[in-house]
């Protein structure tokens, strides 16, 4: 449980407790608002990378800025995430690449999200599995710069040279400053105020407490802007569902194996198991949404994803401290 969240009773701690299921929860709810009214689907596009922005913003005021450099020099831990996300999650992908299907739009979406590892509700998750959330924090800003120059490679190197015509490293440099060095700063500012003023305490108590509400409303918000338009394109999305479900089953034990490799502790080894198999679902969607019309389909192929992921996670919660049990001294 966050600090924030010890110091705020009632409801705020029932929230806390409670956070999965309510993840869980927002699946369906925003599939109803989403069919319920269809028409508001370009309106909640729009607000896709500002309620993910506060969400990372709470995320990082949860770790002082002093701790998050600190962490920075766990080199072994560093290393086993940009091994596991940059050398075994594209070996991964490339023994399904042949099996996924033909088209196009397709393939390019399934590319999209399981090439770039996840930044924002994975520390959530792992830490929820007794993960070390605090080191995975903190390599958040190298993953995110890592993924914006390793896939445009890997994507030409999967799909030939003709993609560099259509994905574009602009929205990666924007998702970087938007979604990374904004709340980033901001996170930090605000921890600088919280140490000199009681009202600056107030503000990183109140936003600290918003954290799984704010989760929630970036659930509700992707789900409700593109499930209708998965009409139409429901036989592409059902085709990739198993190939979701089989890549969390393999990441499990990549992950494990990408641990032990590099000797982590049990919480350390935790965290790389969540990073390795949790993906980029909700920062590429907006690089999805900026593809062509004849490639629309991958849009829909990344929030299946999504959707697979969140159920996903829930079983992660609880079997990844099965596999990874801490030892008895």
């Amino acid at each position: 449980m966050t600090q924030q969240a010890q110091q705020v009773p009632g409801p705020v701690t029932g929230m806390e407790r409670h956070q999965v299921p309510i993840y869980v929860g927002a699946i369906p709810a925003g599939a109803v608002a989403g069919w319920a009214a269809p028409e508001l689907g370009p309106v909640l596009e729009h607000a896709i990378n500002p309620v993910l922005a506060a969400l990372l913003y709470v995320t990082f005021l949860q770790v002082p800025a002093a701790e998050l450099v600190r962490s920075l020099r766990a080199g072994r831990f560093l290393a086993a995430a940009l091994v596991v996300n940059f050398a075994v999650v594209p070996l991964v992908v490339a023994a399904m690449f042949a099996f996924l299907p033909a088209e196009q739009s397709v393939r390019l979406g399934v590319l999209l999200v399981l090439l770039t590892p996840c930044v924002d509700y994975v520390i959530v998750f792992s830490g929820l599995a007794g993960g070390d959330s605090r080191r995975l924090l903190a390599a958040t800003p190298l993953l995110l710069l890592a993924q914006m120059v390793a896939v445009p490679v890997l994507l030409v190197a999967f799909m030939g040279a003709e993609l560099t015509h259509i994905v574009k490293p602009g929205p990666f440099v924007e998702a970087f400053v938007v979604l990374i060095v904004i709340p980033l700063a901001l996170a930090w500012l605000t921890q600088a105020w919280a140490a000199r003023r009681p009202a600056g305490r107030a503000v990183a108590g109140g936003a600290g407490a918003a954290m799984v509400p704010l989760m929630a409303a970036t659930l509700i918000t992707v789900v409700a802007s593109q499930l209708p338009k998965l009409d139409g394109n429901l036989a592409a999305v059902a085709a990739v569902v198993p190939f979701y479900v089989l890549f969390l089953a393999v990441m499990a034990a990549a992950g494990l194996a990408v641990a032990r490799l590099f000797r982590l502790d049990v919480p350390a080894g935790r965290a790389i198991v969540f990073t390795g198999a949790t993906r980029n679902s909700l920062v590429v969607l907006p690089l999805a949404l900026a593809l062509p019309d004849s490639l629309a389909v991958a849009a829909a192929v990344v929030v299946t994803q999504t959707l697979v992921e969140v159920v996903g996670m829930v079983v992660y919660v609880r079997g990844v401290p099965l596999l990874l049990p801490v030892r008895p001294r």
